[in-house]
């Protein structure tokens, strides 16, 4: 079935524009969320599939990835979801539960202001909300490094990403995506525990993210401060990180704003030396959080427009 008539695309990019505006004025809720169910059902799977190997991570992958995503074909093929409003409706719901850019402004904003009220403590407690990485030994500018790192990374995870996917394979491009990069952060990184079984979710996450993170340092490149900075720096620096989709949105973040990110970094107690984005670049500040979430907010409003004008341009549901 096409999705490329008028109305069903209309209502697509409708469904894309009232989702993201529900995440702007509603934001995550506080308990469940859609998500978070996912994530149960994800590790209720993973204690019965759990080997130390790459095949049983990617079965594990595979099952959790098409079990999102089923649901949300079938509601788009059903006779509801063939209308237009039944389309937009569907698409809306999936778009808001996929979407959490209100949420990573308000966690990020949280930390600034422990920081600006100097209280490093709780910015620490507050630290593990927005990414993974051990707190306790990280000063003011270590933590606002943390921070502006992690809200351009989610930039491109919790919103661009999405909506790139929202527009070209509708509701089962939304549901499959989010459960892709909650995949990821479930069991994607390289403790003992995961190195073989979180293989297969942490490449394909890769590839998953890999259009959302060009188009969002692309956005934040044309969207920041300085185009030019941010051009080199995600030229120049990008390659050198070792993730393939955070290296382009954090140099392109880091050269907008102006700031040196990347160097060293602790994770699990295992320390990672980091190469660093953007070098000429001041080291950040609590007041360097507020300009990243602007700059988010910026490129999330471009990603719409862009992702919400494809998606009424016609597509293949």
């Amino acid at each position: 079935m096409r999705a490329s008539s008028p109305r069903l695309a209309a209502a697509t990019a409708a469904g894309l524009l009232l989702g993201y505006l529900g995440d702007v004025l509603a934001g995550d809720p506080r308990r469940g969320h859609p998500v978070a169910a996912f994530g149960r059902a994800a590790a209720a799977l993973e204690r019965r599939l759990w080997r130390d190997h790459r095949a049983a991570g990617a079965l594990h992958a595979a099952l959790c990835a098409a079990g999102a995503a089923a649901p949300a074909l079938l509601a788009a093929r059903t006779r509801p979801g063939r209308s237009a409003a039944g389309r937009a409706a569907v698409t809306a719901a999936l778009a808001w539960a996929a979407l959490g850019g209100t949420g990573l402004a308000r966690e990020a904003r949280a930390v600034r202001d422990a920081l600006a009220a100097g209280d490093l403590d709780r910015a620490r407690a507050l630290l593990p909300r927005l990414c993974g990485r051990d707190p306790q030994a990280l000063d003011g500018p270590g933590l606002a490094r943390a921070v502006v790192e992690s809200v351009a990374e989610n930039t491109s995870d919790a919103v661009v990403g999405a909506l790139v996917w929202g527009a070209a394979a509708g509701p089962s491009g939304l549901a499959a995506f989010r459960a892709v990069n909650t995949l990821d952060a479930m069991v994607g990184h390289r403790s003992p525990r995961y190195l073989r079984f979180g293989w297969a979710a942490a490449r394909l996450d890769d590839l998953a993210g890999w259009p959302g993170a060009r188009l969002t340092a692309a956005l934040a490149t044309a969207a920041g401060g300085d185009p030019r900075g941010a051009a080199r720096a995600w030229r120049e620096d990008a390659r050198r990180h070792p993730s393939p989709n955070a290296g382009p949105v954090e140099a392109a973040f880091a050269g907008a704003l102006g700031l040196r990110l990347g160097g060293t970094l602790s994770y699990g107690g295992r320390v990672e030396h980091r190469p660093v984005l953007n070098s000429p670049g001041r080291a950040a500040d609590w007041a360097d959080i507020d300009r990243a979430v602007r700059l988010s907010r910026r490129v999330g409003a471009l990603a719409l427009a862009l992702a919400a004008a494809a998606a009424y341009a016609g597509r293949r549901a």
